[in-house]
């Protein structure tokens, strides 16, 4: 077996069939873990997998404060397998009368580790929003001053503004006037999807992160549209040309601390999805370092993988990396994953990549 250890482990190579690959276990900095049954199903694809995870609050209704905070990760914790070591990030959904004691004192206390900026109406269970960014100045005044991070989904939602152009707009209107406002404040944008927001990011000030998901990386909007309407496809920020996900691959495997793998597994039932108004979400936790592996091995940068999944992240939530690893292989036939997985209240549909998977996963190496 050929025997890759990167950074951080051991180091060796030896020239055989198959590739063996040792990396620090990963985490996951941006997950929808949803609540209730939906809750305890997807949980444990997250935690077979990452040893630590930023949990999203749009949640109905929305985490806002630190006690439902606390409630949340309470929930979360009692669904966690048994024997699965993961630790729930808790984030607080920022909004136009969001306590700013609340948000420091949730942090100083280690409650919460980010806040998180939806513009209303940006996507899923975003309606309570900011729609008024002044409105939100004093909370990321306090926020700068305590280290708080703050987790943009970088989108704005004027309606004459193109859907394709929503993030290059939100960094000319929104975040770059916010980042000069507020200089000391730590960004990150998420999810990026263009080539403005890896821009952004890679010659940004100092303080500035940017996560990157799987499916973004492997799909283009052609995914979404030619042959018909793939609604399974269809996430926010929306897939975008092909010169974009390009610019994502160089990003994500290029070793720059500022890009880190945040999945934006955002899991819906199939009829949600499947409907007249489908809801934009990728459920991609279930087989994300699988399909990464074929990613960075497709670019050359298998060497790139840990940073990008377990050692980037870290470092700019100020977090130790994690001391146990995982192992992935590369099989000579394809491994054999669901397409879909059950709840107690119906089927939800895992990201396809529409390509043959060769990596295994084995998360106690």
């Amino acid at each position: 077996m050929k025997r890759l250890t990167l950074a951080g482990t051991a180091a060796q190579m030896t020239d055989i069939s198959m590739q063996d690959l040792i990396i620090r276990r990963p985490d996951d900095w941006h997950l929808h873990l949803r609540d209730g049954d939906m809750l305890e199903a997807v949980l444990p694809y997250s935690s077979a997998h990452f040893s630590r995870a930023i949990i999203m609050p749009n949640l109905v209704p929305p985490v806002t404060d630190c006690a439902s905070a606390n409630a949340y990760r309470a929930r979360i914790e009692k669904a966690l397998p048994k024997g699965h070591d993961f630790t729930p990030l808790m984030t607080l959904y920022l909004t136009e009368t969001t306590d700013a004691d609340d948000v420091v004192a949730g942090f100083e206390s280690g409650v919460i580790r980010a806040v998180k900026l939806y513009p209303a109406g940006a996507t899923t269970n975003s309606q309570s929003g900011v729609r008024d960014m002044e409105k939100v100045y004093p909370v990321l005044e306090r926020m700068a001053q305590a280290g708080v991070p703050l987790c943009v989904h970088g989108e704005v939602t004027d309606p004459d503004v193109d859907i394709f152009d929503r993030e290059a707009v939100f960094i000319e209107r929104v975040l770059e006037p916010t980042r000069r406002r507020f200089p000391t404040l730590r960004i990150v944008m998420e999810h990026i999807t263009t080539q403005e927001g890896v821009a952004y990011v890679r010659d940004g000030a100092e303080g500035i992160g940017g996560t990157i998901t799987t499916h973004h990386l492997i799909i283009n909007r052609n995914a979404i549209l030619v042959g018909g309407i793939r609604p399974h496809y269809y996430c926010l920020p929306i897939a975008k040309r092909e010169s974009h996900r390009l610019a994502l691959r160089e990003a994500a495997t290029s070793g720059n601390a500022r890009f880190f793998l945040g999945t934006d597994s955002a899991p819906h039932l199939d009829p949600a999805k499947e409907s007249a108004c489908g809801c934009a979400g990728v459920f991609s936790s279930i087989n994300t370092m699988a399909c990464l592996a074929h990613v960075f091995e497709q670019e050359d940068a298998l060497d790139q993988l840990e940073a990008f999944a377990s050692l980037n992240g870290p470092g700019f939530y100020r977090l130790p990396v994690n001391e146990n690893t995982m192992r992935l292989t590369r099989r000579e036939t394809p491994v054999n994953l669901p397409d879909k997985i059950e709840t107690k209240s119906g089927a939800v549909t895992v990201f396809d990549p529409m390509f043959p998977i060769y990596w295994d996963v084995d998360a106690k190496a």
